[in-house]
């Protein structure tokens, strides 16, 4: 199982206190440290769709150019700018085989790793 995020976000230092507390072995990977390749993107676009993933409610989103904001109009465009501003995507990601979630939900959580 593998989790991305960053460490300094408080939804992560959550998600990460809640997986050590039930036991739950997990790989991290920081993005701040090792950014997120172009392809792994496409792949959560692809099973999620990046407006399930991209966070417009926080403080990236908000602080960026009113023209960069509405550049954004195609996937493409978006996965390119989630690439460069990767405090922008939903923290923390949890991949576990075919399991993807994007964020902190301690009952999704608790449904996925108690079995």
């Amino acid at each position: 199982m593998k989790v991305y995020g960053i460490t300094n976000c408080n939804t992560v230092k959550k998600a990460l206190d809640w997986l050590k507390a039930n036991h739950v072995d997990y790989e991290f990977h920081d993005f701040k440290k090792l950014g997120v390749t172009p392809e792994k993107l496409k792949e959560w676009d692809h099973k999620a769709g990046y407006e399930k993933f991209m966070n417009k409610q926080g403080l990236t989103w908000k602080q960026l150019d009113p023209e960069l904001k509405e550049s954004v109009k195609t996937t493409d465009d978006a996965l390119r700018l989630l690439q460069q501003k990767t405090s922008m995507i939903k923290r923390p990601v949890i991949e576990d085989g075919n399991f993807l979630y994007f964020g902190f939900d301690e009952g999704v959580y608790k449904n996925h790793f108690s079995k």
